[in-house]
Parts: C-alpha cells; structure tokens; sequence
C-alpha cells in the first residue's frame, strides 16, 4: 500500500505570480503536439499532396493555435453543461472562473473538432483528412494532461483492495483506505497505449476518416474501462444502468467511431496524385 506524495502543486513562485504543474503539463501537451505534427507531416498521404493542397508547418502552427483555443474554451463549456449545469445556469459568469478547476475531456474534444472544422472550411481541405493528420498526435498531451491530474492529487480512483501493491491513499480524498490510482491507469491507457496504437496504424496511407475512427474508438474504449477504476464526481455519482458520466459519454463516441471506420472502408478508393481521397 502507497501514501500518496502530497506534491506542491506550484511549481515555480515568483513574487504574487505562481507558476503551477498542471499548466506546465499543457504546455508539454501543446509541444508534444507540435513536434509530432512535425513527424506527422512525413506520413502518406500528407507529403505526397501537392500544390495548392500541400500540407506544411503553416498549417500545422494554425492547426496548434485553433486547436488550443478549442480544448480550453470547449473543455470549459463542456464542464459547465455535462456536470454541473444547474450550477452554472444560475450562476453564469462562474464559467470564467477557469482558475477554481473544470474541464472536460469530452468537451474539448467537441471545440476542437469545431475548431478543425472551420480549419477545413476555410482551406478548402477535406474534413476528415484535417482529423486524421491530428489524430495520432492528441494521445501524448492527454498523457500529459494525466500527469498534472496525479501531481494535483485529484480524479482518485475507487476503494482498492488492501492487497493492491499499487494501491494508494490520498488523504485529500477524506479517507486512509487505499484507492486506485486511476490517474495513472488512464496515463497508461488513453495515453500511451493509444498513442502507440494510433502511430503505428496510421503511419500507413488509410483510406479517409479511418484514422479518426480508431481514435474515437480506442479512446472511448479506455476511457470508458478506465471509469471503472476513478471515483465518480461525488456530485453526480453513478448514473443510469450504474455508469459514470465519463462512461456515458463515450457511448455516442465509439459508436460515431465504429460508424465511421465502415463508412470509410465502404468508399471507393479514386486516386487522384496517387492516393486515396
């Protein structure tokens, strides 16, 4: 059984600026990024498009910027809507209050996608090749993010048995009994194990939106494993049918997934430049 480290959450202080882990953990989400988008830019069918529609660092600095902008303003909305909307209906302009903790995964996924989009739109690009070319470099800045979850000593798991040699107490959480440590379980899972997955897959030429699919799919597949072992936000609890609200959220992800790995296999492959569109 393992005490839980109590780390300072702040990393560096400087005067009344106080510099925290968590936000260090997005940065090296947001570099991680960029660097394997860099990679990215060597794999089919990106470095073989030609002309107007090549690909470079351009696109994928604007790519970074909006993606940013999506996972911190669609992380918060989706916060405020999928676990407390009550909450922040009569008490709007707490949405603000970014500093005070809350973010979803499931939300930032949708600005980003919304932000994708309007990529997309406005570089005449397909839509789902814009998602597959980010696909495979998203896994590292959830890891990322994972890491700052543990630092912080927050999203604990569940009671564990005495006999886990992993089992780990956090006194935070009001109890001395050992827990999960689900924080670690999702680094492992929607982080690296994703991310070896999604590189390897998709280092090939795939036929369009396939990429994307078997990220939908692999994420709400070890998210949705992964709830089994995190302590469920003690103001919701267990839902319907005794799943989280994590859990019922990848629901509608892996089944869009699953629909869009046949629909993209069910294309007929015309090739244009060599490749599959």
């Amino acid at each position: 059984m393992l005490m839980y480290p109590q780390i300072n959450p702040v990393a560096l202080q400087l005067g009344p600026i106080a510099i925290h882990w968590y936000g260090l953990t997005y940065l090296a989400a947001f570099a991680l990024f960029y660097f394997l988008g860099t990679r990215r830019l060597r794999h089919e069918p990106f470095r073989s498009i030609t002309g107007p529609g090549a690909w470079s660092r351009k696109d994928l600095e604007d790519i970074l910027f909006l993606g940013v902008m999506g996972v911190i303003v669609g992380g918060r909305l989706g916060y405020c809507l999928f676990y407390k909307p009550g909450h922040y209906l009569t008490h709007p302009w707490e949405i603000f209050f970014i500093w005070q903790g809350g973010m979803s995964f499931h939300g930032g996924l949708i600005g980003v996608v919304a932000a994708m989009g309007w990529f997309a739109r406005s570089r005449a690009r397909p839509f789902w090749q814009v998602t597959d070319f980010i696909a495979p470099c998203v896994p590292t800045g959830l890891a990322a993010g994972r890491v700052g979850n543990f630092i912080n000593g927050e999203l604990w798991g569940r009671f564990s048995s005495t006999d886990l040699p992993w089992g780990m107490v956090f006194p935070q959480s009001g109890s001395m009994l050992p827990r999960h440590p689900s924080q670690v379980y999702q680094f492992l899972l929607e982080g690296l194990l994703l991310f070896v997955i999604l590189w390897l897959y998709a280092r090939k030429d795939r036929p369009e939106g396939r990429v994307s699919a078997v990220f939908l799919i692999g994420y709400g597949v070890m998210r949705f494993i992964a709830e089994f072992f995190r302590e469920p936000d003690d103001f919701l609890g267990l839902l319907a049918l005794g799943m989280s609200m994590g859990q019922w959220l990848c629901v509608p992800m892996v089944l869009l997934g699953l629909w869009l790995y046949v629909r993209a296999g069910g294309r007929t492959a015309a090739l244009a430049g060599g490749r599959p569109r």
